[in-house]
């Protein structure tokens, strides 16, 4: 067995999204709370990637900030088997977590002057350009400022200072998400570049699962703040088990059958502050019967030794 990288077990994040207190006491409304995350777990192995996937809001991000300490866990345990300055994180919006006063030389060279404050400037001067290299961008470019580049190569700056500390784990927010589509593929076979070449360790978050088929070894779906299902890459999408899975994989084009038939799945995503009873994708579920909206299924592997929270499948290896 690989030695798990970064543990999560019972992992909880709740946010206080009450009125104002006056507010609460003339119109006597009680407390509410929104659970981003409800009761997740997963392991990581040293040098794989793991995806968490799903619709926005289902709690993919706050699981990022969670994992990389931006945010305190309200529950559960998160464990790194590793030295804490060796995460770092990749965020989503390349034009946005770039400082536009900053030249580039300037944000790459930043965290090797935070864990090194007596680095030879020299010595940083030539790994900041060692770097740009890495990531496929010029020495020359070190004295230029973000507004300079476009979305792509902005990212490839993110990656360059993310590098900058040489980690073993990077949390990976969307990374690609704001990009063009010829753009994403440069960023995401660069990435599989540097994983294999330095043994990197990723948590990719994305709600494509083109592009998690691509770049993860396990995927991790969510629904509205807990994950239904787990599962290897190739198993996921040969033999889906829960319903909610099945509803996203159809949402990707099919070059050999464009014209299959697609059944649409009804309803909306039910709000985190007042879910569902029971299983919470009952309401949109084609497959749901009286105990799912009873009763909450844990993700357990009882079903082809594989891990989902449905009772369908559980009850039905045929679902």
């Amino acid at each position: 067995m690989t030695e798990a990288i970064l543990e999560v077990d019972a992992l909880e994040r709740r946010f206080d999204v009450s009125a104002p207190w006056l507010n609460r006491v003339i119109e006597r409304k009680p407390r509410r709370t929104l659970r981003a995350v409800d009761g997740v777990d997963f392991d990581i192995a040293r040098g794989q990637t793991l995806a968490l996937v799903g619709e926005s809001g289902c709690g993919k991000s706050t699981i990022a900030k969670l994992v990389t300490g931006l945010h305190a866990p309200s529950g559960g345990k998160i464990r790194f088997n590793g030295d804490p300055e060796k995460m770092q994180m990749i965020f989503q919006d390349p034009f946005a977590s770039l400082n536009p006063r900053w030249r580039v030389g300037r944000i790459v060279a930043e965290p090797l002057r935070t864990l090194n404050p007596q680095a030879p400037e020299a010595q940083v001067t030539a790994r900041v350009e060692e770097l740009l290299d890495t990531v496929g961008l010029s020495p020359a470019d070190a004295v230029k400022y973000p507004h300079e580049f476009s979305g792509g190569q902005r990212q490839r700056i993110s990656i360059a200072r993310a590098l900058a500390g040489e980690p073993e784990f990077l949390v990976c927010d969307e990374p690609t998400s704001a990009l063009d589509v010829s753009v994403q593929a440069q960023v995401l076979n660069l990435m599989k570049r540097l994983q294999r070449e330095m043994g990197l360790t990723y948590l990719f978050i994305s709600h494509d699962l083109s592009v998690v088929r691509h770049m993860a070894d396990v995927i991790a779906v969510m629904y509205l703040g807990r994950i239904v299902e787990i599962q290897p890459t190739a198993d996921l999408f040969a033999t889906p088990l829960h319903p909610y899975t099945r509803m996203l994989l159809d949402t990707i084009p099919d070059l050999e059958a464009p014209k299959r038939d697609r059944a649409p799945m009804g309803g909306e995503v039910p709000s985190p502050v007042s879910p569902p009873s029971g299983c919470s994708f009952h309401p949109r579920c084609p497959l749901a019967f009286d105990r799912c909206t009873r009763e909450r299924p844990e993700r357990e592997p009882r079903v082809h030794d594989r891990r989902v929270a449905c009772f369908a499948a559980a009850e039905n290896t045929d679902v």
